[in-house]
């Protein structure tokens, strides 16, 4: 993590920053967590607290619970800060340094500590997740958690529920540590958000109190400025990470962009997004913090004891037998509440008497890639014992190195996968879903989405799972509590909701006023628009547009003398909605005008209002121009003078002799007969295109029958291949079997070599290793696919990589001894790695200790030069002679590899002279002397001896030839000393027959 560096506040400065920026009315504590190696590193940390800095130190550190600590006294030693040992309801003042007391559990509350006996076991205990857990919970964002040199994975947890609130987490570097264990699995874990030298954190905790800000503001305080910025950080993550935050909350956004400018010592917002501009890492960064994904196992016991002896049994009981439950579990994080569902299932299905045999598919999602990887290798730490308990642990899980490993009966059940739940579409049809403290994140607006959403994904009766701080809201018609305390709902059948379900394609935030640059000023008001608008408004007719059924799509001016609603379910028709004989009249004439794509006029058409009648024309006008209108019908209403209206009758009379009231019947009567006459065209139009659907039906229940065939044909086909499909999956399970069976043996075989192995791939990476290996080389699992030029060896080896290049270039292998630097040896073979296939892939590495043998190679060495040492201050002539065969193996001449000074000195000539020659070469014409001899005794160890003349001293020697240990590969020549000297000759012989093997 990239932190840039700053000049530390003076210390008065620095206190007040960090008396502003804690809790109110609290003083700023930082807990600080160690255990093995980790004196050192805390005397160092507090050697390097400036005077008059406000803060108080918690010391956590894993102690003897049956000793008394002398910890207070050490610490004291490093500091001028008063150190004192944890009483219970101790009140914390500022400069002073608490330290735990032996076999105890510590926990803040405002500003008084208070100390709980340990609960868990001893070699299970986690006191420093249990403090900086209590600290989170009571400093919220203020909190502060340290983590130093120690073994294991303590503290962890602590870190991660800090970070969930918004605290600061620092860590040492490891490199530094002692003991990295914990330094590291906070990292790995993704939890730090400072990793430096010591001796830097509490330079770096001070600066970060001084730019820290305890609490978000309003969205209404948000400067406008700061708000422009803010949704540029939200543009740079959307172009960087393809997730839009818009729809998160605004105040989770600004606390957490607060909160790295605070690790950044940056002040405003506007040189945040500069610096995000020139940072592209801070950006992932940041993506990473609003993720907030910090989980565990079984969060909130009591919720999942009630699904497991309630909500489970209620739904197996109510599957068919051998049925498979579905679940989705959006925000999973690293995986910890899927894999608790997994385990819940399992249990309460041992629990159901009769047993069932149902299945269960969990589907799990997060945005972060990086979680959705942890969550699939299923690999936690070992501080999960305080969550997870032993029987669990024991029936789920597998130990493995640094930690537990999830059972493959439980990982087969879930399966991960990255999904954005505000974007992509969700899973359905399922019988639980599990979307715990997602929605708190989450701006109002998406949450009103999100739950009808959860609700159409739902079976009825599929429980929904929420958070300690969510619930349904308003959505009471849609989930009904089955506790509201654990925050459990059952999924309501209800036939209609007020509003329609808006699928993650529809989710959008609205834009932002200051945010849309596009956005033009309002028009200069237009003397001629608002003119023809008080014309439409006063004196055009009432019309509607409405689509060729009739349904309406627009009004206008006052249709309710000729239009209203229609009682019953709201019906925004046309004909719904006519008054009187409108509705009939009005009928026959659309139909008409929309068919002829023509207008159609109905003429004196009479409606009663109030009491009285009035006539009405009506103009039904097709659109074709303009082309947005395509395909619409206007209709305007056109009131007719009253003088006409007095003129039409209220009834038949055969005495009226007035000529308009008979013009007016004979209207009517020519009207009457238009519509009889279009009602009969309408009527064999009717009986035409009936007939016609009628042979279309047919022809369409020929082609289903038709359909239904090929349909059966096609499922006997779908049976089929579900059969060859369930046999290769039973083939490819035993495969798969047979594939473990096969690792876990080529893993026992590998450890019980006990040749450490070491697999690289061709860019010379660790693909795998052996156990052995983690003695020579410094690798843990997590290494995996690190360069092996990152990993600390104690071999003294520093062509290991040329020679490694070297091996795949020339596909020869090479072997070296080679010396360790804590004093062993290893024969250590390169060789390429060649697949099934013949093809080249990488490297193995094998390095056997050879320790021992190198020392006895020492200690043979050490004797041949004392034998040597031996031979060469005799006084006798002596000689070392391999055997000469010819190729029938007969036995033919002897070669000289090993004379003492005084055979040179017998035969006149340096001794350098003689070696590497044979007795043919050295005693020319002499065979029949020495052959014999030499032969018995190379050959069969018979003990010879004959005469030699040398011509340096004229003089002939007794030479004796025999053979030293069993091998008939040499054999020496002992020659007779100077008068009087036999008894030295004799002793010189049985020294040799002592050494002579190793000679």
């Amino acid at each position: 993590m990239s932190d840039r560096a700053a000049p530390i506040e003076t210390p008065t400065g620095a206190a007040k920053h960090a008396a502003t920026n804690a809790a109110p009315g609290h003083v700023p504590v930082i807990g600080l967590g160690a255990s093995a190696g980790g004196l050192e590193a805390l005397e160092l940390f507090l050697r390097n607290v400036p005077a008059g800095s406000g803060l108080a130190f918690v010391v956590i550190q894993h102690m003897d619970p049956t000793k008394k600590g002398a910890l207070v006294e050490l610490l004291q030693r490093a500091t001028d800060m008063p150190v004192q040992e944890v009483e219970d309801g101790l009140r914390i003042a500022p400069e002073h340094i608490y330290v735990i007391a032996p076999n105890t559990d510590i926990s803040i509350l405002g500003d008084a500590l208070h100390l709980f006996p340990p609960t868990q076991a001893r070699g299970l205990r986690l006191p420093i997740d249990f403090f900086l857990r209590s600290l989170a919970d009571d400093r919220g964002p203020s909190a502060i958690g340290v983590i130093l040199s120690g073994m294991g994975s303590d503290g962890m947890l602590g870190l991660g529920a800090i970070k969930e609130k918004g605290g600061g987490t620092f860590v040492q570097e490891p490199g530094t540590a002692k003991f990295d264990g914990m330094p590291r699995s906070s990292i790995d874990a993704g939890l730090a958000d400072v990793v430096a030298p010591v001796e830097e954190l509490p330079g770096r905790i001070l600066a970060y109190l001084k730019h820290a800000h305890p609490a978000a503001p309003s969205a209404i305080a948000i400067k406008a400025k700061d708000q422009s910025a803010l949704e540029k950080v939200l543009i740079l993550l959307r172009s960087q990470t393809g997730h839009d935050f818009s729809l998160y909350k605004k105040s989770t956004i600004y606390r957490r962009i607060e909160r790295r400018m605070g690790l950044h010592q940056i002040d405003e917002i506007p040189d945040y997004v500069r610096f995000l501009r020139e940072n592209r890492q801070e950006i992932e960064l940041l993506f990473k913090e609003l993720l907030i994904g910090v989980t565990s196992f079984f969060r909130d016991p009591l919720a999942w004891e009630y699904l497991k002896t309630t909500v489970i049994p209620a739904l197996l009981a109510a599957q068919p037998e051998g049925g498979t439950l579905r679940a989705w579990v959006p925000g999973c994080s690293t995986g910890e509440e899927a894999y608790s569902l997994a385990m819940i299932f399992k249990e309460a299905q041992d629990a159901c008497r009769p047993p069932r045999s149902h299945a269960l598919l969990i589907f799990a999602t997060d945005l972060d890639r990086d979680a959705i990887d942890k969550a699939r290798a299923a690999a936690y730490p070992e501080n999960i014992a305080v969550d997870v308990s032993p029987e669990r642990l024991h029936r789920f899980f597998n130990q493995v190195e640094h930690g537990f490993k999830v059972g493959q009966e439980i990982r087969e059940t879930v399966i991960f996968a990255p999904h954005n739940v505000a974007m992509n579409p969700p899973f359905t049809k399922l019988d639980f879903l599990i979307c715990r403290n997602l929605l708190i994140y989450l701006d109002h607006s998406l949450q009103q989405k999100l739950l009808p959403l959860f609700h159409y994904s739902l079976n009825p009766g599929g429980t929904l799972f929420l958070g300690s701080a969510e619930t349904v809201g308003t959505f009471t018609d849609l989930f009904s509590p089955l506790d509201s305390k654990l925050r459990l709902y059952r999924r309501l059948d209800v036939a209609t909701h007020a509003a329609p379900v808006e699928f993650p394609d529809a989710f959008r935030a609205a834009p932002s006023p200051s945010a849309d640059p596009s956005r033009k000023p309002a028009p200069v008001p237009n003397i001629q628009v608002l003119t023809e608008r008080l014309l439409l408004q006063y004196y055009a007719p009432a019309g509607v547009l409405t689509t060729e059924k009739g349904d309406i799509v627009y009004i206008s001016g006052r249709t309710g003398r000729y239009l209203e609603p229609a009682a019953g379910k709201a019906n925004w028709n046309l004909f719904a909605m006519a008054r009187g004989d409108l509705h009939f009249k009005l009928d026959a004439a659309f139909l008409q005008a929309v068919r002829e794509r023509k207008s159609a006029i109905i003429k004196s058409v009479h409606l009663g209002t109030n009491g009285g009648k009035h006539a009405v024309d009506v103009v039904i006008h097709p659109i074709d121009d303009p082309s947005d209108l395509k395909g619409m019908v206007l209709v305007v209403f056109l009131d007719v003078p009253d003088a006409l209206e007095t003129a039409v009758p209220t009834s038949f009379n055969p005495e009226i002799k007035d000529i308009s009231q008979l013009e007016a019947l004979g209207r009517e009567l020519l009207q009457a007969r238009s519509e009889a006459k279009t009602i009969r065209q309408e009527m064999q139009t009717s009986q035409e295109e009936l007939r016609l659907s009628n042979e279309e039906l047919q022809s369409a229940n020929e082609e289903l029958q038709s359909t239904n065939e090929e349909l059966t044909t096609s499922k006997e086909e779908i049976q089929s291949m579900n059969e060859e499909l369930q046999t290769v999956n039973h083939e490819l399970k035993a495969k798969f079997d047979d594939l473990s069976r096969a690792n876990n043996d080529m893993k026992n075989l590998l450890n019980s070599t006990d040749i450490a192995t070491l697999f690289l791939d061709d860019d010379l990476h660790v693909r795998r290793f052996t156990t052995q290996v983690a003695s020579i080389f410094k690798l843990i699992p997590s290494d995996v696919g690190r360069p092996i030029t990152d990993i600390a060896t104690v071999l003294d080896y520093p062509d290991m990589v040329a020679d490694a290049r070297e091996v795949l270039r020339s596909l020869v292998f090479l072997e070296k001894a080679l010396p360790a630097r804590d004093g062993r040896w290893f024969l250590t073979r390169v060789m390429p790695y060649r697949t099934l296939d013949n093809r080249i892939d990488g490297l193995v590495i094998t390095l056997s200790d050879v320790s021992a043998s190198k020392r006895l190679e020492e200690r043979l060495r050490e004797k041949e030069h004392e034998a040597l040492a031996v031979f060469a201050s005799m006084p006798n002539a002596f000689a070392l002679l391999t055997t000469v065969l010819d190729p029938a193996g007969t036995f033919v001449d002897g070669r000289f590899v090993f004379v003492n000074e005084a055979f040179a000195d017998l035969w006149g000539r340096p001794s350098e002279e003689v070696l590497g020659r044979t007795l043919r070469e050295v005693w020319p014409g002499s065979e029949a002397r020495w052959r014999t001899a030499c032969q018995d005794a190379a050959v069969h160890g018979v003990r010879g001896g004959f005469d030699l003349f040398f011509e340096h001293g004229a003089k002939t020697v007794r030479c004796s030839a025999y053979r030293p240990g069993d091998k008939p590969d040499r054999f020496c020549l002992l020659f007779e000393a100077a008068a009087g000297a036999w008894e030295g000759a004799r002793l010189g012989d049985d020294a040799t027959r002592e050494a002579g093997g190793g000679a």
